[in-house]
């Protein structure tokens, strides 16, 4: 089954061409690539966003397998859906969902399900495709929606990816979907975005989740960003940085109501000592 593109022309042009050529614009080269286990990527309009996930995906290497873990949304189907089988399609083409990582990582931990239903019309996964077809053509993906589950249950599935992705080495990348802070000012967003995005420099999931819990954060990927450091930290992830962060203001003009986007990598630790 192909999964067709619920926002082409919405969030990003709907045409090959077009696309192709906004991607142009939106990912800088970079000759220096670094081995990353995750990053972070906000996903509003590319008009937007697009230049914080363009700088953010042209720093890192993009493997042969990357799982994409975004927020559902729309409240659909199961809380850890992963879709299965088939491919995704955006107006560049399609891209092929591994479907024997996919049975690897559901035999690793049942917290984890089949289900196409909450992908349908969920646009935080999709927005990242175009940028992982535009710089790894061959690469195929596995989508991961995830719903409102507890910190525990976000920790087991963190944990039971890190060791699926310890198993693969370097051939997998997590992408986390996230916007920041919705609808504050400009000075409210940086500071309490500011404070999320300490915890996710220190691969801290616990912190990030309680801390944006407790601070009345919206950040709306809060979810899979935790599950990923849960991963990233099963898997030996040592040091994170930010790439860049900025609101929506940074392109209207107007900072009196803003949502905040941030571009974050998680690297690998250091195996040459």
């Amino acid at each position: 089954m192909v999964r067709r593109p619920a926002v082409a022309g919405q969030f990003y042009p709907g045409s090959s061409h077009e696309l192709k050529t906004l991607l142009e614009r939106l990912v800088p080269e970079q000759s220096q690539k670094v081995d990353a286990l995750g990053i972070v990527s906000p996903h509003a309009g590319y008009l937007y966003s697009g230049a914080i996930a363009g700088k953010t995906f042209a720093e890192v290497s993009i493997p042969s397998n990357v799982i994409i873990l975004g927020p559902n949304h729309h409240g659909y189907g199961h809380e850890a859906a992963i879709y299965s089988s088939g491919a995704w399609e955006t107006p560049l083409g399609k891209t092929p969902v591994d479907s024997t990582l996919v049975a690897e990582i559901l035999e690793s931990c049942d917290g984890f399900s089949a289900d196409e239903l909450a992908h349908r019309f969920e646009h935080s996964l999709e927005v990242q495709l175009p940028f992982i077809q535009y710089l790894a053509p061959a690469a195929s993906i596995v989508p991961i929606c995830i719903g409102h589950v507890t910190l525990n249950t976000l920790l087991s599935l963190g944990e039971a990816l890190g060791e699926v992705i310890s198993r693969h080495g370097q051939d997998i990348l997590m992408v986390a979907s996230s916007d920041m802070t919705h609808y504050e000012t400009g000075k409210s967003a940086r500071v309490k975005d500011s404070m999320a995005i300490e915890k996710i420099l220190e691969i801290d999931p616990v912190g990030l989740y309680r801390t944006v819990t407790d601070n009345r954060i919206s950040m709306c990927g809060v979810m899979p960003v935790t599950l990923m450091l849960a991963a990233a930290k099963k898997a030996g992830a040592q040091k994170a940085r930010l790439v860049q962060y900025g609101n929506s203001g940074d392109v209207t003009g107007d900072q009196s109501e803003v949502v905040g986007y941030a571009g974050l990598i998680i690297e690998r630790g250091d195996t040459t000592g």
